[in-house]
């Protein structure tokens, strides 16, 4: 009976798509490393100075964790001055967007794009299924090790081998490509619940499909599905998200146009039209 209520107790439905889900962490441990993490993060990275983009940062944030249903996190949304193309989100809402996906952005819409998808992450829980499948996968190799302990050198390399092979292409990269997918499908819900028009979700990423340059990764040794792939499913999810939009309260459309100085280096080329996020990429 223990042993039921302790493997109930880690059984979690993911907001918005209702998928069940088993976790070996409580929450609040995993809010806790969050913080811990992005205290140190924040403590090496230098701030961004553009203080009208790290205003417009806690405006679509605030308006996402809104309507997010969790008001028990500690929000925090932070603007960080690198040229990366990234984000991220952590247990307990601890967010941060890098200068360099403004571009890609190009207005409130896009940013809300990039923000409500990671907040997913967030909401969904996935760092914790992470850690349980590490810790899953990692225990069942050691328990590997111990069995093929006295098999010959060749053999025991090559069933750790195939082990290892088996774990990243059959469990770990399909794993991490179903989180981005759900995280994909929360985000458009959430930002549209939030006053963010939708139909802004396909042409992100279509125009982060047009900025890279050079052969990309065939999808099945990926961490995450092509850009392809996530427009065309962002479009099919695009009646059920305008529902929520035609129902926000109040609606913010693209919003406001997101001016990158020319002296920040930044400027990107996307769609193969030059822009400093406050003009369009001619699509």
């Amino acid at each position: 009976m223990l042993t039921c209520v302790g493997i109930w107790s880690g059984c979690q439905t993911v907001p918005v798509t209702g998928r069940k889900q088993f976790l070996i962490l409580p929450e609040h441990i995993e809010i806790t490393m969050g913080a811990t993490a992005y205290d140190g993060l924040m403590a090496e990275e230098q701030l961004s100075r553009n203080q009208a983009a790290q205003a417009m940062v806690n405006r679509v944030g605030e308006r996402i964790a809104a309507v997010s249903g969790r008001p028990d996190f500690e929000w925090e949304f932070r603007l960080i001055e690198s040229d990366q193309m990234n984000a991220f989100a952590l247990p307990g809402g601890k967010t941060a967007v890098y200068e360099g996906i403004l571009p890609v952005c190009q207005n409130e819409a896009g940013l809300a794009v990039v923000m409500s998808h990671e907040i997913a992450h967030a909401l969904a829980r996935h760092g914790g299924e992470r850690m349980r499948d590490s810790t899953s996968i990692e225990a069942a190799q050691k328990a590997l090790d111990y069995l093929t302990k006295d098999s010959d050198e060749f053999q025991q390399k090559f069933l750790l081998g195939l082990y290892g092979a088996g774990t990243k292409y059959g469990i770990a990269l399909p794993n991490s490509r179903a989180q981005e997918a759900e995280a994909d499908k929360i985000g458009l819900v959430l930002l549209a619940k939030a006053g963010y028009d939708p139909r802004e979700a396909p042409g992100f990423w279509d125009r982060f499909a047009a900025m890279k340059s050079g052969d990309q990764p065939l999808e099945f040794l990926s961490t995450h599905p092509s850009d392809a792939n996530r427009a065309a499913a962002l479009r099919e999810l695009l009646p059920n998200a305008l529902e929520h939009y035609e129902a926000a309260p109040v609606k913010y459309a693209s919003g406001e146009m997101i001016d990158i100085p020319r002296s920040s280096g930044l400027i990107e080329q996307v769609g193969g039209v030059e822009t400093d996020g406050a003009g369009g990429s001619g699509e």
